[in-house]
């Protein structure tokens, strides 16, 4: 499986990057700074320069021509502002999405829990356009004709993964290490059974694939 990742150089995408290559598929990693370059190759991944705010929807298809699976890891990161959780987080997953849309590439979105439910517009702390940006984001992902999985993990950190996960069809609140949601990702990849899915993911007492199982069991 040929895997484009979006926000290559991102915590996620870098643990993803690696489990993905170890298994034998071939990854090719957007980046928008050419010094991650080195960091993405490292993994096993293919880095190419792809800026999802500045290329146009052709040259992004041009990007991932061939993939047979697209994820969007990207994110405006801690620090920006409300505009760019805008331009990136909402409008960068959309543009990917329009980009992938003539060959209909699967499509996985790491969103967020609270995107199920997101701040009224009169809100406009950062934290709250941000919530926003991902539920319109994913209100996107829903509507197009494709298989899609929207991941809505609660809390990250940078604690060592678990191997174990739960997750659940239904929102619930928790925290999970970054190295956990990429192995939740791996497995959604290889699992038909999650599309038209919205996942919500934390930590667990159940190993992935078996957590990954139990919630997409008919």
């Amino acid at each position: 499986m040929l895997v484009a990742i979006a926000g290559a150089h991102g915590k996620i995408a870098v643990k993803l990057a690696a489990r993905l290559t170890a298994r034998g598929d071939q990854v090719i990693g957007l980046i928008r700074n050419p010094d991650h370059a080195a960091d993405v190759k490292a993994v096993g991944a293919e880095p190419l320069l792809c800026d999802l705010e500045k290329n146009t929807v052709q040259e992004v298809a041009a990007a991932v021509q061939g993939a047979d699976a697209v994820v969007f890891a990207a994110g405006a990161g801690p620090g920006s502002g409300a505009e760019r959780k805008l331009t990136v987080d909402r409008d960068g997953a959309v543009k990917l999405l329009e980009a992938t849309a003539e060959r209909a590439v699967p499509y996985v979105i790491v969103s967020s829990v609270g995107a199920e439910n997101p701040p009224p517009p009169e809100d406009d702390d950062v934290f709250s356009v941000y919530l926003r940006a991902k539920a319109e984001a994913d209100a996107a992902v829903k509507a197009s004709e494709r298989d899609w999985t929207i991941l809505r993990p609660g809390r990250l950190t940078d604690d060592p993964g678990t191997g174990r996960a739960r997750i659940d069809t239904d929102p619930f609140r928790g925290e999970v290490a970054r190295e956990d949601v990429a192995a939740v990702i791996e497995a959604v990849l290889h699992e038909p059974r999650a599309s038209h899915r919205i996942l919500y993911v934390n930590g667990g007492e159940h190993p992935v694939e078996q957590a990954l199982e139990n919630a997409v069991q008919p």
